[in-house]
């Protein structure tokens, strides 16, 4: 294999210890993947394997056409979903599916989250949709998780749990965490009121101010988001 998909491996294998270091999975449940830059290929953690044993070496190297190129273990039961983001999403360069529990419950009740918070707006660019179930594992899964993700940064599988995109692994382990955050924010919210959701143009601002500027010089997320309009 290329430096580069070496180098993949170990970001994986890193940021899965994060991922279960977060309380965002249990055991071996969740699992992660990444996309080789300038390749057909993705990095994917491997099936069954607690996240507590993993080293680097075991992470599996794909295509996208679904065939196993390097890695002596099983991929992930879901890489078919892992897949099938990639192929709908250029944008998409990481995938991570977590089993959270608040968003977990959300996803059980059939409840979407709505852009409650301006975190939630800036990394998932809306409302997290809840997707139509499908067998965990299964090719009905993958396709009913990318028609409700569209373009959005994250969605939730029904009676399953979370799956969240990014460009990178970094911002793809944000995600899941924000909206985590944002679903126990809902929840506790909608006990003591009505959850006031942001309007639809703030909703964009904030998702372009995200995309463009964001931790950049000069940039105005932070405190001066430009509304519609505005220069």
């Amino acid at each position: 294999m290329t430096v580069a998909t070496e180098k993949y491996k170990e970001q994986v294998y890193k940021t899965g210890a994060r991922m279960a270091a977060s309380g965002l999975v249990t055991g071996t449940w969740g699992n992660l993947s990444a996309r080789v830059t300038g390749e057909n290929l993705v990095v994917i953690t491997p099936s069954g394997l607690p996240y507590a044993g993993l080293q680097a070496r075991d992470m599996v190297v794909m295509n996208l056409e679904g065939r196993v190129v390097e890695g002596e273990k099983r991929p992930s039961t879901e890489y078919q979903l892992h897949l099938a983001i990639y192929r709908a999403r250029a944008d998409v360069n990481a995938v991570m599916h977590t089993h959270s529990v608040f968003a977990s419950a959300l996803a059980v009740a059939r409840r979407a989250i709505p852009p409650i918070l301006e975190d939630l707006a800036q990394v998932v660019g809306g409302s997290v949709a809840v997707a139509a179930y499908a067998r965990a594992g299964t090719a009905e899964l993958a396709a009913s998780a990318v028609e409700a993700l569209g373009g959005h940064g994250a969605v939730l599988l029904a009676n399953h749990g979370v799956v969240g995109v990014g460009r990178n692994l970094e911002e793809v382990l944000t995600v899941c965490q924000i909206v985590e955050k944002a679903a126990k924010v809902f929840v506790w919210a909608d006990l003591v009121g009505q959850p006031a959701v942001l309007p639809e143009a703030e909703v964009a601002a904030l998702r372009d101010c995200y995309l463009t500027s964001y931790g950049q010089p000069g940039g105005r997320c932070a405190g001066g988001i430009p509304r519609p309009g505005e220069k």
